[in-house]
């Protein structure tokens, strides 16, 4: 039997541990963002390049960020616009008018008869076959660039070496509980992968801010290895392709990408959910590493609790007082990280609800892994 004297020594032994790979997951990895932001890149090569846009149902996204994809202040460049959907008549008028004012801009539609493929890896496809560029910048119609120099400071990345450049985005400021919850949500996620690719082991990479070869789509032969999957465009076919040599990641502030605030809590759920269905597919350690973080941190929580639970119960001040002075050292190295990366990439900051989505953050995406296994596999396969 176990009793009190012992569960007041290895409960705060367990908790020092938990603490112990918490600090090693947030000075070794959440902090690289933070890091390379500071770093002053010389690179001055701008060579001509394409963006493609695949639009689904986005006239009025079209119509308010895609002005500023156009106004960029870059030397030669086309945008080519994929647009998928029935209200094409609307969204025709509304390109013609852009493309009088921008003639770099050019636009076309998926077919109607498309079937058994994903519309969206289809429309990418197109996008690259019509371009004229071997350098590919990928954004979403729901997208604005924070500046018109986004495209610049990308291409600072651009060598002989580089074939993939990751970048920055999260969602626009808004008020209310919900856009704080998905704005941390995506800061820790983007902490994490940029994170993993500023340390030399990519493992994914997001179609909101995006760019690669042309080339190498064409070595890895597109998105044939995963065209059985609807989404994947973007995340998975960089886990195929990236690797610590051919990849670099850009932070610069004006390198970053805004999301337009969902009106609906349902398009981000689903995009959730389309993630958490295409990771199962990640390949390397890296997908477990970020779940062994989850797991360390809601052992290290769950082991103070049971800390200040034991010693109240025994009266034991050196365990309440071990459990209450690692909870201040670790809630302090996670302000600071957050805080220092917050500023350096023009986000909102996080004190008090910080705390709650630390401890609400692994129970959601729980809950979205429950849902993910409840639902039909073939709402996640090509249509």
């Amino acid at each position: 039997m176990i009793n009190q004297t012992m569960l007041n020594t290895l409960l705060p032994a367990s908790a020092g541990i938990f603490f112990f790979i918490q600090s090693c997951y947030h000075l070794g990895l959440y902090r690289n963002l933070y890091l390379q932001s500071k770093k002053a890149k010389t690179g001055t090569s701008t060579p001509p390049l394409s963006v493609i846009i695949v639009a689904k149902d986005a006239v009025s996204d079209l119509q308010r960020n895609l002005p500023s994809v156009l106004e960029q202040d870059y030397p030669d460049y086309e945008v080519i616009v994929i647009y998928d959907r029935a209200d094409k008549d609307e969204c025709e008028d509304v390109l013609k008018l852009l493309q009088d004012k921008y003639p770099h801009l050019y636009y076309t539609f998926i077919p109607d008869s498309a079937r058994y493929i994903s519309h969206k890896k289809l429309g990418i496809t197109m996008g690259i076959k019509a371009s004229r560029y071997e350098w590919l910048v990928f954004t979403e119609p729901n997208c604005q660039p924070a500046s018109n120099q986004w495209l610049r400071k990308l291409a600072t990345n651009f060598s002989d070496h580089t074939d993939i450049v990751l970048g920055y985005s999260n969602y626009e400021k808004a008020k209310g509980w919900f856009n704080r919850k998905i704005t941390f949500d995506t800061l820790l996620n983007s902490m994490r992968y940029l994170g993993m690719a500023i340390n030399g082991h990519p493992y994914m990479g997001c179609g909101r801010n995006l760019a690669y070869r042309k080339s190498l789509y064409y070595d890895q032969k597109g998105f044939t290895k995963h065209l059985n999957l609807q989404r994947g465009e973007d995340d998975l076919f960089i886990n195929q392709v990236a690797n610590g040599k051919n990849t670099q990641v850009e932070t610069n502030p004006e390198s970053i990408v805004r999301i337009t605030a969902p009106h609906y809590k349902k398009s981000w759920k689903e995009d959730k959910l389309n993630y958490t269905m295409t990771s199962r597919y990640f390949k390397g350690v890296s997908r477990y590493l970020m779940g062994f973080e989850t797991c360390s941190r809601l052992l290290f929580l769950f082991s103070l609790v049971c800390c200040l639970t034991i010693g109240i119960l025994s009266q034991n001040w050196i365990t309440i007082g071990i459990a209450a002075l690692l909870w201040i050292l670790r809630f302090i190295m996670q302000i600071m990280v957050f805080r220092k990366t917050s500023i350096a990439l023009n986000e909102r900051k996080f004190y008090t609800t910080q705390f709650l989505f630390d401890w609400m953050q692994p129970l959601w995406n729980f809950r979205f892994k429950l849902q993910q296994r409840f639902r039909r596999k073939d709402e996640f396969m090509r249509k």
